[in-house]
């Protein structure tokens, strides 16, 4: 739970963290090298404690010291119990990577947030392309390919980051070439390819919608720093702009956050690029950030929709959010109703009037993204609020009570019992 006493004007510098959406593959990818990974610039969230007790299970030896991850990849078991499944949506990510280590992998479907149908179809039916020979059986998936990972062509009916991810990690040790068409270009793809590359991978084209891997029989586990996190970067700066903050955000990268700048230009923010740290200055009044639609990238980021809507509830004007990716985005429009927002939602469409201010009140965060809506909103909102469910934003977001104390937030943090 965490109580905010606003509103409260943030100011001064915060180092943003190593990015979730890249660690967990990142760590899926570890179990295909030989000898010792580390990861440099790790986050402390729940998601990668759950991907550590995968790894663990599977053979795996880790251990942390401080924001570095140290992995001595062995393998010893094929199954991911269901409990850790259900933990996370992104537990999917180790099906590509026990495949090409075992030849086969039993799982059941994973859990996490419920943003509305996410189903791993496409992760199975692109995987099939590779070989892999996959039945249900009592709820559990059972895959296995007795002759290895084949490289093959596969076109994606959608550039899912997820079945992306799963055919690099299969493929990359597999026989012959493999060929993603309309794959995600998600900088975590790059991430990921990078990373394997250094281990000795033979992978093209990243970022960009064709990509080639050359499949090859040995990786080695080297050291590689993990991404800034583009979704948290962004976060932040909707707490400075609802708060009418001047807030510098250090160790990002601001190619990633071009696809999000918009919105505060749009709603009178600041916005200065420099290297790898970000300036934005917020005005006393926001405007509004006219329409949103999320798109794959490069487009506007899901992920980011619900905190850019938390400015648009007190943004002069009328905002228009059309979410395209998660059918159920739009669950935290339900706290900010609460807190004195005008949201009107219609399918997809979601219609923003801004109010000059919002009122504290008790609310819940029904997943990730919704619940650091919540906390920007909190932030600018006269008197207390009162967030329930928590526990969802600790998947994402490493201490981000603390931080926000840090710029002058009135920020009380309490565990779940």
């Amino acid at each position: 739970m965490m109580i905010i006493d606003g509103p409260a004007r943030l100011s001064g510098e915060l180092s943003v963290q190593g990015a979730k959406n890249s660690t967990l593959p990142l760590l899926a990818g570890a179990l295909l090298c030989k000898g010792q990974t580390v990861l440099h610039n790790c986050p402390d969230l729940s998601d990668v404690d759950t991907a550590i007790e995968i790894l663990r299970h599977l053979g795996c030896v880790c251990r942390r010291e401080g924001h570095d991850l140290i992995v001595d990849s062995s393998i010893t078991c094929h199954e991911i119990p269901e409990e850790l499944m259900r933990r996370m949506r992104s537990s999917i990510v180790f099906l590509g990577a026990i495949l090409s280590r075992c030849k086969e992998a039993r799982l059941c479907p994973p859990g996490g947030c419920e943003l509305g149908p996410r189903p791993i179809d496409l992760h199975i039916s692109s995987l099939r392309r590779l070989g892999v020979q996959v039945k249900e059986c009592g709820g559990w998936l059972e895959c296995s390919c007795p002759g290895g990972i084949n490289g093959a062509y596969v076109s994606l009916s959608f550039p899912s980051v997820g079945a992306t991810e799963n055919l690099i990690l299969a493929a990359v040790c597999g026989k012959g070439t493999t060929i993603i068409a309309n794959a995600a270009r998600e900088p975590e793809i790059c991430d990921l390819s990078e990373y394997l590359n250094r281990c000795g991978g033979r992978i093209y084209g990243a970022g960009e919608s064709c990509i080639i891997i050359d499949g090859v029989e040995e990786l080695y586990g080297c050291e590689h720093r993990v991404m800034p996190d583009r979704i948290a970067a962004v976060t932040y700066m909707a707490a400075a702009a609802v708060t009418g903050g001047n807030v510098t955000l250090r160790d990002v990268d601001n190619t990633h956050i071009l696809p999000m700048l918009s919105p505060f230009e749009e709603s009178g923010c600041q916005v200065r690029q420099l290297g790898g740290s970000l300036n934005i200055s917020a005005p006393r009044q926001l405007s509004a950030v006219r329409h949103i639609r999320t798109m794959p990238y490069p487009g506007f980021p899901t992920d980011a929709q619900p905190v850019v809507m938390s400015m648009a509830a007190v943004g002069e004007g009328t905002s228009v959010f059309v979410e395209n990716i998660f059918e159920n985005r739009y669950r935290h429009t339900e706290g900010l109703t609460r807190m004195g927002a005008r949201i009107k939602v219609e399918g997809k469409v979601a219609v923003v009037e801004g109010v000059p201010e919002l009122s504290g009140a008790a609310v819940e965060a029904a997943d990730l993204r919704g619940g650091a809506a919540l906390i920007v909103a909190g932030l600018c909102a006269r008197g207390s609020t009162r967030i329930e469910g928590t526990e969802f934003v600790k998947r994402g977001y490493e201490d981000i009570g603390e931080k926000l104390a840090l710029l002058g937030a009135r920020v009380k943090v309490f565990e779940s019992c």
